[in-house]
């Protein structure tokens, strides 16, 4: 049987959601460069919705608002959480209209899972826990990723990045024997080298969402 040119397929992806919350333009954008400064590597090249829940004025102009984040390589799939005239305005610029929503109980729950990575994790070195958490017995090196869509346990250093709650899961958490990482994030919040040091006094410790803040407990290890 001749294998066909295309297949339409559904699947899943983490997609950050960028929240603007006003019509001022320059005022985003010398907020965003602030943030692109700090952490490029977090936010270039990645996929993006942007929610408009906080924009009611019909007049905002959306392709301009586009062209500023496409300037800074921000990858933007469509919009959410739009009144009726911005959405139409997406639609003329030829980005999705995402609906976002609870999920309800005729969907399935998937069963959680634990993948477990017996090994150090070197730099360049990607690994993705899907719907589940991620253990690792070994060290995650600088420049190494380790993702999560629940929780990141680490018995040994983490010097790279750790994103747990990849999914949204605000109850994920952060555990390392030695936090010495790059970037940390849950949910989408997310801290550099300089907060962790600025709000833990030990090595070991345990990195949650508090609110939509991050925080970090010492941990006995």
């Amino acid at each position: 049987m001749q294998t066909p040119s295309l297949e339409l397929k559904g699947s899943s992806f983490t997609l950050s959601v960028l929240h603007i919350n006003s019509i001022d333009l320059e005022k985003v954008a010398k907020e965003l460069d602030s943030k692109l400064a700090i952490a490029p590597q977090f936010f270039i090249g990645a996929p993006l919705v942007v929610n408009l829940s906080s924009i009611s004025d019909s007049s905002f102009n959306l392709a301009a608002l586009k062209d500023l984040l496409t300037s800074r390589q921000l990858v933007i799939v469509g919009i959410t959480a739009a009144i009726n005239t911005l959405t139409e305005q997406a639609k003329t610029l030829g980005l999705a209209i995402i609906k976002s929503g609870k999920q309800t109980q005729s969907q399935p729950q998937l069963p959680k899972t634990t993948k477990l990575v017996k090994q150090n994790v070197r730099s360049g070195q990607q690994i993705y826990a899907k719907n589940g958490d991620l253990v690792v017995i070994g060290t995650v090196g600088n420049g190494a990723e380790v993702i999560a869509d629940g929780s990141i346990h680490i018995y040994g250093t983490l010097r790279g990045k750790a994103m747990a709650g990849a999914s949204g899961d605000k109850h994920a958490v952060i555990i390392a024997k030695t936090m010495e990482a790059e970037l940390v994030s849950i949910a989408g919040q997310y801290w550099l080298t300089d907060n962790i040091q600025a709000n833990s006094t030990t090595k070991s410790g345990c990195i949650r969402l508090e609110g939509e803040s991050l925080t970090i407990e010492s941990l006995p290890l």
